[in-house]
């Protein structure tokens, strides 16, 4: 189901462990209120497709709560809420 409401960190700049580190991600919004579909059927899609690679190989939850930002390099990218770290 398609959050409602956006984000409360829509706006802001979080910092999240994905992977590479801490990496500060301005968050636009959760990405199914973006994108219109949850991420897990957003074929052909960069930001997802990395998404989905890296939730399996870190055992994220298999869910929604996913946040679509750009990172400082100004590089879509999609973060689950377990990854803000801050």
């Amino acid at each position: 189901m398609i959050h409602s409401v956006p984000s409360p960190l829509a706006g802001t700049t979080v910092t999240a462990d994905i992977g590479k580190g801490p990496t500060s991600i301005r968050v636009e919004d959760w990405w199914d209120r973006l994108a219109g579909k949850s991420w897990m059927v957003c074929d052909g899609n960069p930001a997802a497709l990395i998404f989905a690679v890296r939730s399996g190989l870190s055992q994220l939850p298999t869910d929604d709560e996913v946040l679509y930002g750009k990172s400082a390099d100004g590089f879509g990218v999609l973060v689950h809420v377990s990854e803000v770290t801050a």
